[in-house]
């Protein structure tokens, strides 16, 4: 732990994911409140992200693909850079006193969306690649502190924001926050391992990420179904906006402090989940994040203004607590070499999963059934509750490196 500390590149990491995690956050809270408070805003905001997510899904194989092809550290800096000229050309449309249309807050939601695509899995493989394995519990733990911290200061300035500042003033400030980011991840000292570059290590072929788990099928559902509190957490991305607005009757400013106390569930994630995951191991620790963030869930229809917040800290705490000993799992059990291709394989699944079940409640919330939708997912839930269990107490066909087909061993 001493030593991680000690390794500057993991504080720059630290601090570019600290600029760039706030200046997006801020933007990303005020994109979606702006669209369902337009007219019909609600369906467009549902619409649009079922689209982004079918684009996700589409592009998510080959994002992984190229995450184990090409330096982690220069896909993180394109896709800032990318990004950042985006903003500048939404950002001077209000400069230059023009207004602003739906149209330009559904692209700017893509853009958002589809830069979370990719940082993400590239931060992952990225952090896998330089660290060392007695490190990776410690390391997801302050990752996750990082990044809830960082969007819980995202939430309390969105709250103020929202009602004070214009559109493009919001802008300026993720795209300062980017290049403030990328100017740390520049000064990251890196070389592509020689795993990664040797061209008799990595395979070539982008379905290598499935024929590795398909010699681990309980392993394959295990992570699969532990997936489901982040899966449950992007669905109500879009459900609880429009929960709060619709339902509870309540202000910009309640979805700005959700976001608080949300970031203060998962730091807690991050900060606990460590310790516990050593002590407990991280199978064991995913089951009970799983279980606690379904609990959860399963009562926010229950809730008032004040409730609902409560909650929110323990569906951080189950999902954070599952994705914190998720990514702990994955870095001991994957080769970093396939890891990008193992990594988006999940990530599809879940994404087509995400897909059906935005079409499904998109639909129902535009009938007015948004009620039925947490019931919904309350059951969905409950099932991969149960899954995940009984997965574990049939154990891991865990497959040694040398038993892999010779396309695949990575000795």
């Amino acid at each position: 732990m001493k030593n991680l500390y000690q390794d500057s590149r993991f504080r720059l990491i630290i601090f570019a994911n600290i600029a760039s995690s706030i200046g997006s956050g801020i933007t990303m809270i005020a994109i979606p409140w702006l669209l369902v408070s337009s007219e019909n805003g609600n369906a467009v905001f549902g619409y649009i992200t079922i689209a982004m997510t079918s684009i996700s899904f589409v592009v998510t194989p080959f994002i992984g693909h190229l995450i184990d092809k090409t330096s982690r550290k220069k896909l993180l800096i394109t896709s800032k850079i990318m990004s950042m000229i985006s903003l500048l050309f939404f950002a001077m449309i209000g400069f230059l006193g023009m207004s602003y249309e739906i149209w330009h807050y559904m692209i700017i939601y893509m853009i958002g969306s589809l830069y979370y695509t990719i940082f993400y899995p590239t931060m992952f493989a990225f952090n896998q690649e330089i660290f060392s394995k007695e490190h990776y519990k410690s390391l997801n733990g302050i990752m996750e502190v990082q990044g809830q911290l960082s969007s819980m200061i995202a939430g309390a300035i969105a709250s103020i924001l929202l009602t004070h500042w214009d559109l493009h003033y919001i802008l300026l400030i993720d795209l300062l926050s980017f290049a403030a980011a990328i100017l740390f991840y520049i000064k990251i000292p890196y070389d592509r391992t020689k795993q990664n570059t040797s061209k008799n290590a990595v395979p070539s072929k982008a379905t290598e990420g499935l024929s590795y788990m398909r010699k681990r099928p309980l392993m394959f559902m295990f992570l699969l179904c532990s997936m489901m509190p982040f899966i449950g957490v992007m669905i109500t991305n879009y459900l609880f906006p429009v929960y709060l607005s619709d339902v509870l009757k309540t202000s910009g400013s309640v979805y700005g402090i959700q976001g608080m106390v949300y970031g203060l569930g998962a730091i807690v994630a991050g900060i606990i989940v460590p310790f516990i995951a050593k002590k407990m191991g991280d199978e064991k620790t995913i089951i009970y994040a799983v279980i606690t963030y379904t609990i959860a869930i399963s009562f926010i229809l229950l809730a008032n203004v004040p409730l609902y917040l409560s909650l929110m800290f323990f569906i951080a705490l189950g999902n954070s607590g599952a994705r914190v000993a998720r990514n702990s799992f994955l870095m001991d059990q994957v080769p970093n070499a396939l890891i990008g291709r193992v990594d988006s394989l999940f990530r599809t699944f879940g994404l087509l999963l995400r897909i059906g079940l935005l079409a499904l409640f998109t639909g129902m919330v535009s009938s007015g059934l948004i009620i039925y939708c947490f019931i919904l997912l309350s059951i969905l839930m409950i099932a991969a509750s149960i899954s995940v269990i009984l997965s574990w107490k049939k154990g891991f066909d865990l497959v040694n490196e040398d038993q892999l087909s010779p396309s695949l061993n990575l000795n």
